[in-house]
């Protein structure tokens, strides 16, 4: 799963060492807390549009704010938001959803 940051998977912190396997990749974040907030997320998103894979996610933003995402799978797209607390999700909203225009067939599904 392509991400946008360098550090935690989650809030980009480059402090602490918990590592989680989510979707088949071991990941780094800062503490549990991001991990179950990242974890949560991802089944969220599969859950709401159908998807098994995830390819790309971006984050914006930050606990308080909370964070704008977008989220990729195939031909595939969701912009949406969400905050947590303590991890567990306590609001999620689709604020886009569709399919990328004028984007080549991958050949490796003819």
């Amino acid at each position: 799963m392509k991400r946008n940051y360098e550090g935690c998977a989650l809030c980009d912190a480059t402090w602490g060492d918990y590592w989680r396997v989510v979707d088949g990749e071991n990941m780094f974040f800062c503490c549990s807390i991001c991990a179950d907030a990242f974890e949560n997320m991802v089944n969220e998103v599969k859950k709401v549009t159908g998807w098994d894979r995830i390819d790309e996610i971006k984050i914006e933003g930050n606990y308080y704010a909370g964070r704008d995402c977008f989220a990729s799978s195939g031909n595939e797209y969701v912009n949406y938001f969400f905050r947590h607390e303590d991890g567990r999700i306590t609001e999620f909203k689709i604020k886009e959803q569709g399919q990328f225009r004028n984007q080549p067939k991958d050949p490796r599904n003819r």
